[in-house]
């Protein structure tokens, strides 16, 4: 079993940056695709960003394209998700999730989620 740990959320300005942070309790990790996915409030859980394992392709929501990047430290056992822009509409619960192809597609199966991390942006 993996667990997945977010961090990094928090409240922010309009045009504001944050780094949010996941870390994994497994060395296993490394061959997994990672994702971050978001909730906004009343809405349902969306993609927002994903990473192959080790890190060469990534794939991004058309809304945060350009705005976000998603990028691993594999000797940390540790993916990042570095927003800009920032936008009242990305507020939302980020979540984290890992999937065990290594594919880290938007369509891939995430079998593990972490407990996810409340990002506010305010206008």
């Amino acid at each position: 079993q993996v667990q997945l740990v977010e961090s990094g959320g928090g409240l922010v300005q309009a045009g504001g940056s944050l780094r949010l942070s996941c870390a994994a309790s497994r060395r296993t990790y490394s061959v997994y695709g990672m994702g971050w996915f978001r909730q906004p409030p009343g809405k349902e859980r969306e993609f927002v960003a994903s990473i192959n394992w080790p890190g060469g392709r990534t794939y991004y929501a058309d809304a945060v394209k350009g705005r976000f990047t998603i990028s691993r430290d594999n000797a940390k056992n540790t993916v990042y998700l570095q927003m800009s822009s920032l936008k009242p509409d990305d507020t939302g619960v980020y979540y984290c999730a890992g999937e065990p192809s290594g594919n880290g597609l938007i369509s891939s199966r995430y079998d593990w989620w972490g407990q996810g991390t409340q990002v506010t942006v305010s206008s």
